[in-house]
Formats: structure tokens, sequence, C-alpha cells
């Protein structure tokens, strides 16, 4: 948002400073329809200021300006950074909801980028602290997205890449935690299953090493030694300097096998995708 929500930009010393008396107790208090949305937008930024976690009061004199002058640039001001102080107050749904009314109204406008980014916050934020359900991951994936697709060229485009990136990473991560889980208890086909869909949809994350060894373990396990032994083959391709190509060929050598493409499963699709570059 630049410079341009800044007291000093905004506001006259002299009014300011006459409102903000009065807010303080300097003289009684006049209700918010006796002053201008220049003043009222000053008490709220004032109020963000002083208490930045706690920004639903800020957030809801920011709504005033809105209420009282609809048709302002100051309610246009206000709208976005209602989104804004709600977001530090952890108030998702209603930063997410005044956010997107910002880009429904003002579309074009040069904050529209960053209301979008607000929305994708807004779920982003969120991940971890949602237990086992990864709908809102989905969504903070999806509103990411639009913010790298719609705005490219703005300044919260990097931003929201890696973003985007961690949220991508993190789901990832989720599969490996419950393929470990059915792998621990020797559950080996659901194990293998959980290992797969990294492999196959997130295969650009840092979980992709581990899940190839894990594969070699679970296959091992169930007999399968051929595809144990194309999992070794293409994590000695991708990842041969890492601890788990290490780990998974000394599993193999274990059964005297060695990493190597047999037969026409998944993987040989899958190498033949990551090592070959076909497509189809």
């Amino acid at each position: 948002m630049g410079n341009r929500f800044s007291r000093k930009a905004l506001v006259g010393a002299v009014s300011a400073l006459a409102f903000l008396a009065a807010c303080g107790g300097g003289e009684e208090e006049r209700p918010l329809e006796s002053y201008s949305a220049e003043e009222i937008y000053a008490l709220a930024e004032f109020q963000l200021e002083e208490s930045p976690n706690k920004g639903e009061r800020a957030a809801e004199t920011f709504a005033e300006v809105e209420r009282l002058y609809p048709y302002s640039e100051w309610a246009k001001r206000a709208l976005i950074m209602q989104a804004y102080s709600y977001q530090q107050a952890r108030e998702y749904e209603l930063s997410r909801s005044a956010a997107q009314r910002y880009i429904d109204f003002y579309p074009a406008d040069e904050d529209a980028a960053y209301a979008q980014y607000l929305v994708a916050l807004s779920y982003y934020d969120q991940i971890g602290l949602v237990g086992r359900d990864q709908g809102v991951t989905y969504q903070a994936l999806q509103s990411l997205r639009t913010v790298i697709e719609r705005y490219p060229d703005s300044e919260y485009a990097q931003s929201a890449i890696l973003k985007f990136d961690l949220a991508f990473n993190h789901l990832a991560a989720k599969e490996m935690e419950v393929g470990r889980y059915y792998l621990k208890r020797g559950h080996y086909t659901a194990a293998a299953n959980r290992f797969r869909a990294v492999v196959e949809d997130f295969k650009t994350t840092t979980m992709t090493a581990e899940a190839l060894y894990r594969l070699i373990e679970c296959y091992l396990s169930l007999g399968l030694t051929a595809d144990a032994q194309a999992a070794g083959a293409i994590l000695g391709y991708n990842f041969q300097s890492s601890e788990w190509y290490q780990d998974g060929y000394d599993l193999l050598q274990g059964q005297g096998l060695e990493p190597g493409l047999f037969g026409t499963g998944w993987l040989q699709s899958i190498y033949r995708q990551m090592i070959k570059g076909e497509w189809l």
C-alpha cells in the first residue's frame, strides 16, 4: 500500500490533533456523525497503531467511514484498511469479506492486488491451525495463484509465489505424515498410496526424495520388487546425493537387488515424465 495510508499524508495536523484530543478525553466526546470522513479515518489509524493486534476496534471505525460517507474517496481507503485491520486481529473471515468487497467494488483500482493478497492471507495464515483438514490449504493455494496470475507485476506477486510453494510443500508434508503413520503400523498398501500421491502430485516439493525411499520400503515389504527397484532408479537419478538414496540403495542391496526399471507400472510413467520429459 506504500505510504498513501500514513497519517501525515492523509490528515492535516490541526484537525487530527483536535480530534484525537477529543477522543482521549480532552473534551466531551462527540458522536462520530459529527466528524468528517478524514477525521474518522484518522481515529481508526490511531487505534490501529495503538493496538495492532487488536484491530477489531480499528476495523469497526474504518467501517464507520464507509457507512457515513459511502461514496467518498475515504470510504474506499477505509474499506481496504478495514480488511487489513481484521487480518491483524486474526479475524480472517471478516478480513476476507472486506477484501472481497473491495475487489468487487474497485476491480481496476491499484489496491485491488493488495485486496486479493489479503484474501489469500486470510486462508494462508490459518494453515497449521486447522488440524488434519487441509481444505483451507487448498483455498490458500487457489487464492495465491490468483494473485500470481492476475497481478504478476504487483509488489505482492513474489510474496505470493513464496507462500504458494510453502503451502504446496505443507500439503505434501501432510501426505507424508499420514503415510508414515500407516507404514509404522504395517499397513503397507495404504502407506504406499500416500507416498505415491506425493511423487505424482507434489513432485516439485522437498518431500519427493523421502517419498521414493518410503516406496522402496513399502514395495519390498509387499514383495513388489520390480516397483521397489523402479522407485530406487528414480531416486538415484534425481536425488543421488541425498541420504534417502543411499538408504534406499542399501535396502535394495540387502535383498540382492539393484535399482532399475522393469515392467509398465505407474513408476515407469513417472520416470518418463521426470527424467525423459515424456508427458504422453
